[in-house]
């Protein structure tokens, strides 16, 4: 009896509190409630855990708000921002910003599983950024960064394996750390790749695990949460009381013209001065050899169309420039850049896809980029004339004609001169 006791005393508390954890994540309580605040908070925050988890985003898409999909132009947060401009003006609309530092098409193509059916039939705005495009792709330790196992369960769940989205998306997760993290995740995922279905245990794990993983999203992902409201607010003080395009293009004008006051590149002084000027006597020439035109980017950037054609999502697509006088010094040839236009834009339009806001050769616009690569100012500002009147205005129902030929190798290194141009009006 002594024994018992001593037993009970050591393994007692133990037992108690995985018993607590076990019940606090399978208990059928109302976790999956999203406090209005939290919405608000993670619209703006782009924190890691926004893009892990559901919670947040599904509240977020079933209301009004509108997924902001890119990378870290996102968080260049000055007054023309386009959350700073839609809350000042009290849009119909509120950007959901899905983007930052590392996030490319893989990313956000598993980011959005776990939000699917709240995107069907709605719109949303892409910021496709050249940079993504280099010869191997995503970095693997970024895609580690914004993977969950509750993204990968809801594909798998959803997955056909006759399904060419289904295999070449299994294929790339294969390619990455995050698909072996988890053993029978990476079963199931090798099944699907092979175009064999999964076997019940299989289905049945996850079935219960997106269970688990739903309840630790509700208790986990409203935590720690970057609140960036207080600089959107910030920037609404900046701002006219009237919408007025022409007025708020000479505010940016100003702005920009006051704050790249210690460089000739048209860069905002405090990036220049942390991030730029210690080493720019190196930087000189250093981009001569750079490429976007190829690459296994071109074939996830696919996986986002599919998507997007299966909810009959309706995306407006921006794509950037790079700061013109910054691209002349480093030596990125804006050639190369025009060529990476074309095959991006190819493959878009050639599959429905014609909502396009192309500022490729934009870039020595005065104040129009904020730093070497990131949209700010006046290049914002040129980025809501198009988005403005797509989201505010009812756009035709699209027609999508998915080519499952953008999954091939071939295509990733299909040279851009022996492609047609469909752009209009250029001739690169």
């Amino acid at each position: 009896m002594k024994l018992a006791k001593r037993l009970w005393l050591i393994l007692g508390p133990i037992f108690i509190a995985m018993l607590g954890v076990v019940t606090l994540l399978f208990w059928p309580g109302n976790y999956g409630q999203s406090r209005q605040d939290n919405v608000e908070k993670a619209a703006v925050s782009l924190s890691p855990n926004v893009f892990k988890g559901n919670l947040l985003k599904s509240a977020a898409f079933n209301e009004d708000y509108v997924p902001f999909i890119g990378s870290s132009e996102l968080s260049r947060m000055d007054p023309f921002h386009p959350s700073v401009l839609a809350a000042k003006y009290r849009r119909d609309y509120q950007p959901f910003l899905l983007g930052s530092a590392g996030t490319q098409s893989l990313t956000h193509f598993f980011s959005l599983q776990t939000a699917g059916k709240e995107l069907n039939g709605k719109k949303v705005v892409v910021i496709v950024s050249p940079q993504w495009f280099v010869w191997n792709g995503i970095q693997r330790g970024m895609f580690s960064y914004y993977y969950s196992n509750l993204q990968t369960n809801n594909f798998l769940e959803h997955a056909k394996p006759s399904d060419p989205m289904a295999q070449y998306a299994a294929t790339r997760l294969l390619q990455l750390p995050s698909g072996s993290s988890n053993s029978t995740l990476t079963e199931a995922i090798i099944r699907i790749k092979a175009g064999v279905p999964l076997t019940q245990f299989q289905k049945t794990y996850l079935r219960l695990s997106e269970r688990l993983y739903d309840h630790e999203d509700s208790l986990f992902s409203q935590l720690f949460l970057r609140d960036n409201r207080p600089t959107i607010a910030k920037g609404e003080e900046t701002l006219p009381s009237q919408y007025d395009p022409w007025v708020l293009d000479d505010l940016a004008t100003q702005m920009g013209k006051g704050e790249t006051t210690n460089n000739k590149f048209g860069i905002q002084n405090k990036f220049y001065n942390d991030r730029v000027k210690p080493v720019v006597g190196k930087l000189k020439d250093t981009q001569i050899g750079f490429d976007y035109d190829y690459g296994p980017e071109f074939s996830d950037f696919q996986l986002l169309l599919d998507f997007f054609s299966r909810h009959n999502i309706t995306p407006l697509f921006v794509i950037p420039p790079v700061n013109g006088k910054w691209a002349e010094y480093t030596g990125l040839r804006q050639e190369m850049l025009d060529q990476f236009d074309r095959k991006i834009q190819y493959q878009l339009r050639t599959q429905g896809f014609t909502h396009i806001d192309d500022m490729i050769d934009e870039g020595n616009q005065p104040y129009f980029m904020q730093d070497t690569i990131h949209l700010g100012w006046r290049g914002w500002l040129a980025m809501d004339n198009s988005v403005r009147p797509f989201l505010e205005n009812k756009q035709t129902t699209p027609k999508y004609k998915i080519n499952d030929d953008f999954y091939t190798k071939a295509w990733q290194d299909k040279e851009p001169r022996l492609i047609p141009d469909m752009r209009g009006g250029k001739s690169n």
